[in-house]
């Protein structure tokens, strides 16, 4: 499965770049409250004698592989709500200040 994707590594790349939007952001006149983030994937669970538990779940492309089986896939949903690690409120989009982001990947703090 070289085209599959650790599905932790796709929603840190997601956090990423809602950091990166925010830091863009950073002194403009318009700020946007970000809402719910609702993210959807093919993912396959195998078995991984390094992960804790023994599993792992990866973002497949089922379309672009036809040798993906439908019966070793599985489709997830799941909805996220960022808060302020610090304040616990909405974060928000192009914030006045530069926040806390210690509890970010530090891709993100740099």
């Amino acid at each position: 499965m070289s085209d599959s994707i650790e599905l932790a590594d796709v929603v840190g790349a997601v956090r990423d770049g809602l950091v990166e939007a925010a830091n863009r952001g950073e002194g403009q006149g318009l700020r946007f409250e970000l809402g719910e983030i609702h993210m959807e994937f093919a993912v396959e669970v195998r078995r991984d004698a390094r992960a804790r538990g023994g599993l792992k779940a990866w973002v497949v492309d089922t379309g672009a592989e036809a040798g993906v089986s439908r019966a070793h896939t599985h489709k997830v949903s799941f909805t996220l709500k960022p808060r302020d690690r610090v304040t616990g409120r909405d974060w928000l989009i192009a914030a006045d200040d530069e926040g806390d982001v210690s509890g970010f990947s530090a891709a993100a703090r740099d």
